[in-house]
């Protein structure tokens, strides 16, 4: 989301549209799976109540995964009625700028693990742009 590369976000699980551990989000890519999450147990309770249960892809509580762009904002929008940590946190300079076509920034950085300057200066090792 900073027109930098990406950050890689997680080989452990293996995440990623590629499976590549970066929030690749080709054309492709029909799901737009560009959030760089940080899911919680309320998320996964919600994303399995909207009938995708990512406890089969083996995620729990504090997995990093990248996420469907319309999930995560249903989530967000969610958060009123079921709390703040229904909202996965977000790895900015991991999360793909496809991401923008669903959701604001300013959406993002309210649950933004690496909010500063220094991030969005720091780049990255591949995998497109984030």
């Amino acid at each position: 989301v900073f027109q930098r590369p990406l950050q890689l976000h997680s080989t452990r699980p293996l995440t990623g549209y590629l499976r590549t551990g970066y929030c690749e989000a080709p054309q492709s890519d029909y799901g737009n799976h560009s959030v760089a999450g940080i899911v919680t147990t309320e998320f996964l309770d919600f994303s399995a109540r909207k009938g995708n249960d990512l406890r089969q892809a083996g995620l729990t509580d504090g997995c990093k995964w990248c996420l469907c762009v319309s999930r995560w904002k249903e989530a967000f929008e969610a958060r009123a009625a079921d709390g703040d940590r229904v909202v996965p946190r977000v790895v900015l300079g991991a999360t793909n700028e496809r991401a923008l076509e669903g959701v604001r920034l300013d959406e993002l950085r309210m649950f933004a693990v690496d909010q500063g300057k220094k991030d969005e200066d720091r780049g990255g090792g591949g995998g497109g742009a984030s």
